[in-house]
């Protein structure tokens, strides 16, 4: 009794301090995840988010519950998180020797921005998962200088304290009902449990900014302890602690939560978007003696712009550019526009633009480059490239155990035959994993075994692996028509050949095409051996860019998967310049709900982002099954193209 005093009398007194200090309500530096990796206090959400393209992973250890969390923000007025949890002295059903894990999936969407009144959003916890952490809520925002002020209602595990009837049953009867089992053991979209029982709970908390690097929050902590989850019961309703931010990126924490446990909490967070409108032409730092269009391509290069030739005729330059690492046709066609400033020319520029010899855009054909005066043109010759690198291979939240991974070492190597013929191969071995005590063989492998069994092929890693080795040739067999034929070990689990064609104008926002494969399965060893398994592979692709009001890419795909079951993929995806992107996927087959058993379809989340300066890609699903599976390609003809498209 005399805590609860103290921790009202603390809160009580950050209200009547510091109000005329100044800080941005959505601040990147005075906002941080809370336990659940959405942005708010410590257990409670806020009406918070950061700005697009921004991302980030929270590591929490509190009692008894573990949780790994990826959150991202596609939108300024979305974020979506995904979590793994362990949590431990609960026993795994069948596993009992082990502690019990789970995965899940959060969004939260802004209603409205702050102005003279609070902002506010509403979110879903555990959207389609197994139930443990379900809830709903709808929270309001207001910053008062150092101060946030958050307060919100609470359904499912954030209404543990039960203050009043749930206004929603004045609407509808409906909502008085929350159902207590969930559909096929989770997995599964339940709307009937949104926003649904009989009582909801009240939760109200502030941050307050004692410092650029410091934030004391503290809260009305409504967490169901009484749940599938055994919390002890609490003996305070307040949660409370500090935050210190190491960097801009790092931050960690200590809380107090409802006076029964202390907590850890570790926040790596970035804000792309700032970092992207940082990046600058990159100037030359030695200038040697030299001609204006020999200074243009050298400026062309410096910023990752690889030239084919400049051809001079009529007082206009025609420039062929190739290759280049940039995401979208906007940056390249600025790039080329301050290069050609930087190195004094004064001729209009037309530019025509491949990549591995397609022919995407064109300015100019090529009699006007054949009667003009080559000023320079690359001698094509053969080169081979070749990199290594270490990586992390994360294997979260299996039957043996949370965390499984490894430290590889890989090779990565390119041999360009000429600009349309390329030879490939990815090579690996593990430095260090814990992937040698895989017991556990998977529930569902119906209708073929494809990728559940994949823990067979991770625990081969601790001897080098050929990841991949194959062949690619391209060709535009006539405008805005391309091919691609590949041969060879595709990835770590099929080889095989096939073909790809793609429709591709760079002045439409649609794309379509086809893809056909046939694939045979690799034995575990990942060497050159196969196992019986042969199958063929075919997809109808639809492409769309949408510039609208809420810009995103779909894809559509049709046709067999790996397995020999049929039907749709549903992707879609945002992107930004700086080769950030985010995107959630669903596959519905003719397997049914009842043959691909927990989870019913398959689906995901997946991303792309920068951390320690390297891209690394993830894919998550809720679970690995054979239903809906693709060939996962190192090109794809539409992933090459689209750069020359503005970013969405």
């Amino acid at each position: 009794m005399m805590l609860n005093n103290l921790y009202k009398k603390i809160y009580f007194i950050g209200i009547i301090i510091a109000l005329s200090l100044p800080i941005s309500a959505d601040s990147f530096m005075y906002n941080s995840f809370n336990n659940h990796g959405s942005i708010g206090l410590i257990n409670t959400p806020s009406a918070r988010f950061y700005d697009e393209g921004s991302f980030g992973i929270t590591i929490y250890d509190g009692t008894p519950d573990q949780k790994v969390t990826l959150t991202s923000s596609p939108y300024s007025w979305l974020e979506a998180s995904f979590f793994y949890t362990n949590i431990q002295g609960m026993p795994y059903p069948g596993y009992e020797y082990q502690d019990y894990k789970d995965k899940g999936f959060n969004l939260k969407v802004r209603l409205k921005e702050q102005n003279k009144l609070p902002a506010i959003a509403i979110g879903i916890n555990d959207l389609a998962g197994t139930g443990f952490y379900s809830s709903e809520y709808i929270v309001g925002s207001y910053e008062m200088g150092d101060l946030d002020f958050h307060f919100g209602l609470g359904w499912g595990t954030l209404n543990g304290l039960e203050d009043f009837q749930n206004p929603l049953t004045f609407l509808d009867k409906r909502f008085e009902n929350r159902p207590d089992g969930y559909a096929d053991q989770g997995g599964q979209f339940q709307p009937s449990r949104y926003f649904s029982d009989e009582s909801v709970s009240s939760f109200f908390g502030i941050s307050y900014a004692l410092s650029d690097q410091s934030l004391f929050k503290i809260e009305r902590d409504p967490t169901l302890t009484s749940g599938q989850i055994k919390y002890a019961s609490a003996k305070s309703k307040i949660s409370f602690g500090f935050e210190h931010n190491l960097t801009r990126n790092f931050s960690i924490g200590i809380f107090r939560e409802r006076d029964n446990f202390y907590s850890l909490k570790f926040i790596y967070k970035r804000d792309s978007q700032r970092e992207l409108r940082t990046t600058q032409f990159k100037k030359l730092k030695n200038i040697s003696s030299t001609n204006s269009y020999e200074l243009f391509r050298r400026n062309l290069q410096n910023n990752g712009i690889g030239v084919n030739k400049i051809v001079e005729k009529d007082q206009k330059l025609a420039l062929e550019v190739t290759q280049f690492k940039h995401n979208d046709i906007e940056t390249i066609e600025s790039i080329i526009k301050t290069a050609s400033i930087e190195s004094g020319i004064k001729e209009e520029i037309l530019t025509n633009y491949k990549i591995v010899d397609l022919s995407v855009k064109e300015n100019f054909d090529q009699d006007f480059a054949n009667g003009g005066n080559i000023l320079f043109e690359r001698n094509k010759k053969r080169h081979f490239y070749t990199s290594n690198s270490l990586s992390f291979r994360p294997f979260l939240a299996s039957r043996e155990e949370f965390f499984k991974g490894a430290i590889l070492l890989e090779n990565n190597s390119e041999w360009v035959i000429s600009d349309n013929f390329l030879l490939s191969s990815n090579l690996k071995h593990s430095i260090i994993d814990n992937f040698d005590d895989f017991s556990i063989p998977p529930r569902d492998t119906y209708p073929a075994q494809v990728r559940s069994d994949v823990k067979d092929y991770l625990e081969n890693f601790d001897s080098l692996v050929i990841g991949r080795a194959q062949a690619d040739y391209f060709k535009t067999i006539s405008p805005n028509h391309h091919i691609m034929v590949t041969a060879g070990i595709l990835e770590e689990m099929f080889n095989g050949y096939g073909m790809e064609y793609l429709y591709f104008d760079a002045l439409n926002n649609y794309a379509a095409g086809i893809e056909l494969f046939h694939v045979k399965k690799r034995d575990y060893q990942m060497q050159f051996g196969t196992l019986d398994y042969t199958n063929v592979t075919a997809h109808a692709n639809f492409y769309y860019r949408n510039y609208g009001l809420i810009p995103f890419d779909a894809k559509i795909s049709v046709g067999e998967y790996l397995a020999g079951d049929r039907g749709t993929t549903i992707d879609l995806s945002r992107n930004f310049k700086n080769g950030i992107e985010f995107g959630v996927f669903a596959s519905f087959t003719d397997v049914s709900s009842e043959k691909f058993g927990e989870g019913s379809f398959d689906k995901g989340i997946y991303f792309n982002i920068p951390i320690f300066q390297d891209f690394v890609s993830y894919t998550w699903r809720p679970l690995t099954k054979d239903p809906g599976q693709k060939l996962i390609r190192k090109n794809n003809l539409y992933d090459l193209l689209v750069k020359f498209k503005p970013i969405n």
